[in-house]
């Protein structure tokens, strides 16, 4: 693998090998849990957290600790000559998502991979010619690491965790280096949506923030949806099977025909871009009671709100329809953050500057999700989103370049640089 302008072979050898420790440690979240306010949802995010505490401290940071909701933090000082630059935040989340195993990961190295199929247990096969950003990832000879085809991989958001690492590991060996004070928080619980439920504000000084969480080389993400959950309980009246008619009303077949009267083009497997969506996520019951969560996402305030609005309306009709009751819960979960950051402008301008130090060329796509920094942002910190070099997150066909991983290490470098000069 080539050195770039900051990392050598070495710094990119200790940074596959931070990646491949935190990708076998098991921190998936629990959104049930999480939505009961309980953080860390699961205990077993602490694990990660433990390392991660020890590594900070090792590297020589200041005020490091693990909060009681599992969050991370360590300061780095100002080399000497830059004590009075503005300081900014890196995060970084701990948790996998739980819709896929995220224990017992086996990550399979592929170095210098040549562009052809990739086939993993479980007739998982990841295939260049359905796959642009792989194709161009053999195309370049990078290195890339996959799962073995049994859980995801987890570089949704180790990568970015591993990232952060090097790149503060890399200003602490590099005196030379002239940065401003650097803020550090890992956070648990970011895949529940929960991820800033309990970060410690008390703790922060910056005013400014960068998530480490996004996807493909250049890629620099300053606006995502406008994300609502709606819960929507329908309730029947049981009876016996065999004398049910007249008066028995299912309620588990009129939530399946509100399911299914959700506008069909207008779901995630359907849409992109900038199209929102309806996304059913669970759908449990009986006849007597049957519950339908779904996730609506839109780039607009109106948008949402139309979205919204039909979610009531079909709900309603298909209680109507069947005799049934009905009531729809809905709560915010995050906003577009692109309004928060055009008040501070700086912010995004730094990262680019940044990026083309690093000889990257820029994208700016949307955010079809929503990370840590669109709460942060929402909260009165601008926080825009650096890539990682992960790619097909959240799925057995997950993989992560380690070149990007370097690329995404070297901007933060870069990034310190720029920002104690500004």
């Amino acid at each position: 693998m080539k050195s770039m302008k900051n990392l050598e072979e070495n710094d990119i050898k200790a940074l596959t090998d931070r990646f491949l420790t935190y990708v076998k440690i098991w921190t998936t979240s629990d959104s049930s849990t999480a939505d009961k306010n309980i953080q860390p949802s699961t205990d077993r995010q602490f694990d990660l957290a433990r390392l991660l505490e020890k590594e900070l401290k090792d590297l020589g940071l200041k005020e490091v600790q693990v909060t009681d909701h599992c969050y991370v933090y360590g300061f780095l000082p100002a080399s000497k000559g830059a004590e009075n630059a503005a300081s900014f935040c890196l995060l970084a989340h701990m948790d996998t998502v739980e819709e896929v195993s995220g224990e017992h990961v086996n990550p399979q190295i592929h170095s210098e991979y040549d562009g052809s199929k990739i086939v993993l247990k479980n007739d998982v096969v990841l295939d260049p010619d359905s796959d642009a950003d792989l194709r161009q990832a053999g195309l370049n000879r990078e290195t890339i690491i996959t799962t073995d085809g049994t859980t995801l991989l987890g570089a949704d958001d180790k990568a970015g965790v591993s990232a952060i690492m090097q790149a503060i590991e890399y200003l602490q060996n590099h005196q030379e280096v002239k940065h401003g004070p650097i803020e550090v928080i890992f956070s648990p619980d970011e895949e529940t949506g929960h991820g800033m439920d309990n970060v410690p504000l008390n703790l922060l000084k910056s005013k400014r923030a960068y998530t480490v969480d996004g996807g493909h080389i250049g890629e620099l993400e300053n606006e995502c949806f406008n994300a609502y959950k709606s819960d929507v309980t329908f309730t029947g009246r049981s009876k016996h099977t065999g004398s049910a008619r007249p008066d028995m009303v299912n309620a588990l077949t009129c939530a399946a025909s509100f399911v299914s009267s959700l506008p069909r083009h207008e779901a995630p497997e359907t849409t992109d871009g900038y199209q929102g969506f309806y996304a059913p996520m669970t759908f449990t019951g009986s006849i007597d009671q049957a519950k339908v969560s779904l996730i609506l996402r839109d780039f607009t305030v109106d948008g949402m709100k139309k979205r919204l609005a039909l979610v009531e309306q079909l709900a309603n009709a298909a209680a109507a329809s069947f005799g049934a009751k009905v009531s729809v819960v809905n709560t915010e979960q995050y906003k577009n953050m692109a309004e928060g950051l055009k008040k501070s402008p700086a912010v995004t301008e730094n990262l680019v500057k940044a990026y083309e130090a690093a000889g990257i060329k820029v994208t700016f796509p949307p955010i079809r999700g929503g990370t840590d920094g669109s709460r942060l942002t929402e909260m009165g910190i601008p926080t825009p989103n650096i890539f990682t070099g992960g790619h097909n997150y959240h799925s057995r066909y997950e993989w992560c370049s380690v070149d990007q991983m370097a690329a995404a290490c070297e901007v933060l470098i870069n990034l310190a640089q720029i920002t104690a000069n500004a």
